[in-house]
């Protein structure tokens, strides 16, 4: 009997994933255990192997595509038999079970679900509307994924997350394909860039006044994680009020502290410890007074702040940069949030991580240390309200005596706090680090 083979989901979060590659072919043997295809989140890579044994009798997609979750990738059976009921592209004018869910909220709501936008009827839920107008969303870019081809909530918040957006005064007048670039915050476009000659679309092939030859480049296609990452950060300069406060501190205790403990190398009860491991410890106890930092920043302008420090440590990997979190790092020792740590950035490495902890952080750490940064701008990941930048260590001179000074760079929401919060946040994570083979003896 023919099986459908669907493409997984790898965590709650993901809602499609990208084919990467194909291992079978329509007509190959199939047997259980073979690789079947490739496939990655926009933060992992994964190969989705066959359950069962027979032949390929049909591929659905190819590789480039972006397949929803839970949808039919390809069939496996024996040769003749009727692959038909499987193909998701022609049971698509159908509800098919497997299609992403709707909110009961907005599935009710979308009967009365149509409105105008520059002239042209689209069918729209109230709620994506809603949302539409609060966040400048140009809905002529939207991809509907409703029942019958409205465009609900979920379609709105991709348009938000692909810099979509447009200022309230230039929405009458935007024109769907005119490749406008926006100049307002966060890419928005404005009216003024609507009367921009140099924002008229160009003619393919016109040849410059000069008539001299155009200067030669590559075009590259970015990959989905670098696609992401452009989004999210444009998103938290343009959704929320962000500030960077610089200081430093005696790093004596810590490089001690860390030299003894290789000394003990070996010992299964005292794993190395990383310099970002004790940030990570100091930072975790000192949010306990700093709930503002240890929080979430919501669309409703209400706080979600945690009872535990959940740590997004930001890692540099082959495919891009990642976030991985160390879930109640308050709770602890210094032992497991080393451990931890190398596990989840070993995942990372791989590109075997599930996304499910890349996400869910409540607060988090860039160490840019090791590249020689002395001080930067870190951007929050939203709906954090704050980041820590962790810079290089560099000598400095205190009462004529030569010192190693670490530099930490904190960005805050200044919606969430205020300038003189997040200073004394600070100025506790200092207290501590300068005196962390103290606190680590105590476990606080």
């Amino acid at each position: 009997m023919a099986l459908a083979v669907i493409m997984p989901r790898q965590g709650q979060s993901v809602e499609s994933c990208l084919i990467t590659g194909w291992h079978k072919n329509v007509g190959d043997s199939v047997a259980p255990g073979d690789k079947l295809f490739s496939y990655e989140t926009d933060k992992a890579a994964f190969e989705e192997e066959a359950k069962a044994g027979g032949v390929m009798l049909a591929v659905f997609f190819k590789e480039g595509d972006d397949v929803a979750c839970l949808t039919n990738v390809c069939v496996i059976g024996e040769p003749g038999e009727d692959f038909g009921m499987f193909d998701p592209k022609v049971t698509a004018t159908q509800t098919p079970a497997d299609a992403p869910p709707v909110s009961a909220t907005e599935s009710l709501s979308t009967e009365a679900g149509t409105g105008v936008s520059n002239g042209c009827r689209i069918k729209i839920s109230p709620r994506a509307r809603n949302l539409a107008d609060r966040s400048g969303a140009i809905l002529e870019h939207a991809v509907p994924t409703g029942p019958e081809g409205r465009i609900i909530e979920r379609d709105v918040r991709a348009l938000i997350q692909q810099g979509r957006l447009a200022t309230s005064a230039a929405h009458d007048a935007y024109v769907p394909g005119i490749g406008v670039s926006g100049g307002g915050i966060g890419g928005r476009v404005t009216s003024s860039d609507l009367k921009n000659p140099q924002n008229a679309p160009a003619l393919s092939g016109e040849p410059s006044e000069t008539g001299a030859a155009e200067t030669e480049y590559e075009t590259v296609k970015l990959p989905n994680i670098r696609k992401v990452i452009a989004n999210t950060m444009r998103a938290s300069l343009a959704d929320s009020a962000q500030l960077t406060l610089n200081t430093s501190f005696d790093a004596s205790d810590i490089i001690e502290f860390r030299k003894k403990r290789k000394a003990l190398e070996g010992r299964p009860d005292l794993p190395p410890v990383s310099v970002t491991d004790t940030v990570i410890f100091s930072v975790s106890r000192a949010l306990a007074a700093h709930g503002s930092l240890n929080a979430h920043y919501l669309e409703d302008n209400t706080m979600k702040v945690f009872n535990d420090a959940h740590i997004g440590v930001a890692v540099d990997t082959p495919r891009g940069l990642l976030v991985p979190t160390l879930f109640r790092a308050s709770r602890m020792s210094l032992a497991e949030i080393s451990a931890e740590a190398a596990r989840l950035y070993s995942m990372c490495s791989q590109g075997t991580i599930n996304p499910d902890l890349l996400q869910g952080a409540s607060f988090s750490i860039s160490n840019l240390g090791a590249m020689g940064i002395e001080s930067f701008t870190p951007v929050l990941n939203p709906p954090q309200t704050g980041i820590l930048g962790v810079c290089a260590i560099t000598e400095r001179l205190k009462n004529g005596k030569a010192y190693p000074a670490m530099g930490l760079s904190l960005t805050f929401d200044h919606r969430a706090l205020d300038g003189a919060d997040a200073a004394r946040f600070l100025r506790e994570l200092v207290e501590r680090l300068e005196n962390f083979s103290l606190y680590a003896a105590l476990g606080r």
